[in-house]
Formats: structure tokens, sequence, C-alpha cells
């Protein structure tokens, strides 16, 4: 890619990544010199326990366009991204992971589209080397995003991404305490493009995608950026609603017809399907509930314990 006159900021939040992240900001120099590219690298450590925050502080002591964050607890990778995309200046904000998996090499592609005129720009894989357990994470969220949240058909998300400064502002005026970034980006704007990339294999320690994380981010994007989840459980009532009144059209009809008949088990089965259609829905109203009382409470996306570039520390 020829030299580029907008400022580029590459944001990726760190977690537990001491191992890895040096080399992604190492590359992403070597793919962006100095001569041709203004750039910024803006790393937010999310509670990692290791000694993550101090390479981010070395680093950012080698090269003054090094921003190292350090968030007080760990918020989650969402929560973490909009702490670096407030953070950064750049016209454009391109989004990667710290586990080296996502080339820096290939921003150029992503680059290159976007000044295209889109406002985001998704990386695509040919092939993309992860775990299946990961692939099946991704593939669902995907899933739900179309059905929930309104993503074009065309449209793959990814985690290796680059916005608009219009983009990031949008994004940044939501101060809820579940901050979803795909929900948040889908709302801002449609005009957007994925772009082939290359995916490598994860050369050094084992994914933190966890279950539990599939889950949470499951809930970011549809309880957070839909109501389609409270339309769905009321179908659900109306046809509990409907068959329990053909069951006791049938019940009436064979009690005519032979006479009183035992049916307890059918009635226990009727009592629990009804039964659990009713705790789901509760479960589901509860989850909007509880997470508007704590948006309520302006509990926060993230919490910065410290900030620290090589300018900040020369100043003191």
């Amino acid at each position: 890619m020829s030299r580029m006159d907008k400022k580029i900021s590459f944001v990726i939040p760190c977690y537990y990544s001491q191992d890895t992240v040096s080399g992604v900001v190492k590359d992403i120099f070597k793919e962006f010199p100095e001569t041709d590219y203004d750039v910024e690298v803006v790393l937010v450590n999310d509670g990692s326990k290791d000694n993550t925050f101090n390479v981010l502080k070395s680093l950012a002591d080698e090269d003054s366009r090094v921003v190292a964050i350090n968030l007080s607890r760990n918020f989650g990778q969402d929560g973490a991204t909009m702490c670096g995309l407030t953070a950064a200046t750049g016209d454009y904000m391109v989004v990667l992971d710290d586990d080296g998996q996502n080339p820096p090499c290939e921003a150029h592609k992503l680059l290159e589209e976007i000044e295209k005129g889109y406002d985001i720009v998704f990386a695509k894989y040919h092939e993309k080397k992860d775990s299946a357990f990961k692939k099946f994470g991704h593939n669902l969220n995907g899933y739900v995003a179309t059905k929930m949240i309104g993503k074009p058909k065309n449209i793959e998300l990814n985690s290796y991404f680059v916005i608009n400064s219009f983009v990031r502002d949008q994004m940044i005026k939501y101060k809820g305490a579940y901050p979803y970034i795909w929900g948040l980006m889908l709302r801002a704007t449609d005009n957007m493009a994925n772009v082939y990339v290359e995916h490598k294999a994860r050369e050094v320690g084992e994914s933190t995608y966890t279950l539990s994380k599939l889950v949470n981010l499951w809930f970011e994007g549809v309880i957070s950026f839909s109501i389609k989840p409270l339309r769905l459980t009321s179908v659900l009532g109306f046809l509990a609603t409907l068959l329990g009144f053909i069951l006791v059209v049938v019940i009436v009809i064979n009690t005519l017809i032979h006479g009183d008949v035992e049916g307890w088990t059918s009635l226990i089965a009727t009592i629990l399907i009804i039964g659990g259609v009713q705790m789901l829905m509760l479960g589901m109203l509860g989850e909007y509930v509880g997470r508007n009382f704590i948006n309520n409470n302006n509990s926060p996306q993230y919490i910065v314990r410290d900030k620290y570039t090589l300018a900040q520390e020369e100043e003191e």
C-alpha cells in the first residue's frame, strides 16, 4: 500500500499476552514505517495478572507512538476495545487481536478497501485457523447477529477490522455497562464490506476463549441490542396457551367417549412444559430488567488504572 496521509490507530485489547503482543507491535511498525505513515498503537491490558502490562510499558518506552493502558480488572474484550477506541486519535482505527493470528501486513488490504468510501471493513478468512469450538462460537454469534440485530447476510463479522472516525465517534457515545462492539457498529452504519486476508495459526500459548465467554457474548448481542427475545417469549407463551387449550379439548372429547381416563403422565408432562416456558420467560425478562438496573446505576464499561506513554514519562 502506498503512503497514506491519514492517521492510523491500531487498537489491541490484551489479555495474558506477555509472550505475543511484542511481536504484533513490531510487525505493525515494520509494515507501517514512520517515514510513510502516521501511526499510533493503543494497547489495553484487560486485567491480566501476569507480566502483560510491564511488557506494554516497555513497548511504550521503546517508541513514543505506543500508548499503554491498564484497566483495573477484567472487563472483557469489548470493554477493552471500547477503551482503546476512546483513547485512539486516528482517522482510521484498525482493531486486531494480541495473539499474532491477525497479521498486521494484512491491514493494508483493509485500509485499501475502506479508502473506497466504506465506514467499516471486516476481515474475512479463506481458512480460519482456530479450534473447532472457537469456530462454532464465531459462527453462532454471526448467526445471532444476523437474526437479532440486523447484520447483512453477505457480511462476515470478525475481530480484525478497520473503522473510520465517524463510526468510532458514534460507538463511544454509548455509555451502557454492556458494550457489544458488533452491535454498536451495526447500528451506526450499514456501509460496510469484507476483504479476504490470511489468518495465522496460534504459535504461542492457548486461546482464552471459553464457553462462559461465548455465552456472555451471546447475551451482550441478544439482550443489550435487541428486543426480539421478548417477542419470542410472547410467541412461546401463545403457543403454550394454544397447546393447553388443545389438550383440554382432547381430554373432554376422550372423557365423553371413553369415560374417565387416567392421564397422570401426560398431565405432569404438560405442567413441566408450561412451567418451563414460564420460567424461560421470567428469566429473559429478568435479564432485561437486571441490565437496565445496572445501567441506571452508571456501572462503567471499563476503569482505567494507569495510562502510560513515553512522552508522559519524559514530562515526569
